[in-house]
C-alpha cells in the first residue's frame, strides 16, 4: 500500500523538527561556559563528601610536613 505525499511530507517535517531539537540540545550541552559550571559543581559536590575532605586535609598536612622538613634540614 503506497503512502500519499502528504503523509511522507509530515514524516519528513517531523524528522526535521526532531533533528533541530536534538541539535539545539547538543549546542546547549557543549557550551564551554556550561561545561565549566557543570564540572565545577561536580567537583565542589565531590570535595564536600567527608571521605574526600579528610583525604584532602591529610594530603595537605603531608605536603606541609614535607615542606617544613625540607626548609629546616
Amino acid at each position: 500500500m503506497p503512502r500519499d505525499t502528504e503523509s511522507i511530507e509530515r514524516d519528513i517535517e517531523q524528522a526535521r523538527n526532531q533533528l533541530a531539537a536534538t541539535l539545539d540540545e547538543l549546542s546547549v550541552r557543549t557550551n564551554p561556559k556550561r561545561l565549566l559550571e557543570t564540572t565545577k559543581a561536580a567537583l565542589v559536590s565531590k570535595a564536600s563528601e567527608p571521605p574526600v575532605t579528610f583525604a584532602l586535609i591529610g594530603a595537605g598536612a603531608l605536603v606541609a610536613v614535607l615542606v617544613l622538613r625540607k626548609i629546616f634540614r
